[in-house]
């Protein structure tokens, strides 16, 4: 009898969580379930081989034994688009994983000592903002060589620094409040009064940055798939797959319209959840 207040609270706000997920929520969670239900049990889903050929069904299109068709070698074009759900949902966490971590820590320890650290992130910034993401990725990868480790190393070296403006901002804000100084005075660390105290309460706006930032890093991954700069053929990559179709996009139009689709609906998911987590974080009145 003791603990059913505490239990009956814990009920009540349990439900009030889940009260508050919006269908847009529901809806991006779901399409994100079955993407990593797709992307990590690909050969237990996908009808055939995606790298098998058949020459008896070339360019084959849509029909009950191929339901998205074939390509230019008679390659299952649903099994190679299932298979690339896992290159893509990769891409989507180690592209922005290492972006995430760096630019955290950094934008936590300049926020919280300022001064002269400051004003070098500052040039810093300024320096790499100056130019276009897209542009500055596509250098990197060029100097270092197509495929996906290089990919994943070219937009950590440009991408840390979004996140860590926005760490920055954030823990300068919580320095504001009374806690902050309180640990001070407390003679805390201030390992532990960035990490233990001012991060968790500023980490908010970053993780809801962070499910955006995987949905662009798909197509950012797509995008130098296609120029032939991220996976290479021939693995099943979204981007790869339209760019083998677009020489056959008015005699083949299935090639690049379905990898695209995934494309859009994956993206879609991601931008939902986004959505529906700082819904979730946001504090009520």
């Amino acid at each position: 009898m003791t603990y059913a207040p505490y239990a009956q609270k814990r009920r009540f706000a349990v439900f009030k969580f889940f009260q508050r997920m919006q269908p847009g929520f529901i809806v991006g969670l779901t399409i994100l379930s079955l993407s990593l239900i797709l992307a990590l049990f690909p050969s237990y889903i996908a009808p055939y081989d995606p790298n098998a050929f058949d020459f008896n069904a070339v360019q084959s299109p849509p029909s009950d034994l191929h339901w998205f068709g074939t390509d230019s070698l008679g390659r299952d074009t649903l099994s190679r688009v299932i298979w690339a759900y896992s290159v893509n949902m990769q891409m989507a966490f180690l592209a922005t994983i290492f972006s995430l971590l760096i630019g955290v820590t950094i934008g936590a320890l300049v926020g919280y000592y300022r001064g002269f650290s400051d004003v070098v992130f500052g040039r810093c910034v300024d320096a790499i903002i100056t130019f276009p993401f897209l542009v500055l990725v596509i250098a990197v990868v060029a100097v270092l060589g197509p495929g996906l480790i290089n990919m994943y190393i070219a937009i950590t070296v440009v991408g840390w620094v979004y996140y860590a403006r926005l760490m920055r901002a954030e823990i300068m804000a919580q320095m504001a409040n009374d806690y902050a100084s309180a640990g001070k005075v407390m003679g805390y660390s201030d390992s532990r009064i960035i990490f233990r105290h001012l991060l968790p309460n500023a980490i908010t706006p970053v993780i809801v940055y962070w499910m955006t930032d995987m949905a662009l890093a798909i197509l950012l991954g797509s995008s130098l798939g296609y120029l032939g700069l991220g996976a290479q053929p021939p693995e099943a990559e979204w981007g790869v797959l339209i760019a083998e179709g677009r020489n056959f996009i008015t005699t083949a139009w299935w090639l690049s319209l379905m990898p695209g689709i995934a494309i859009v609906i994956t993206g879609f998911g991601f931008s939902l959840v986004g959505d529906g987590v700082a819904d979730l974080l946001r504090p009520r009145g």
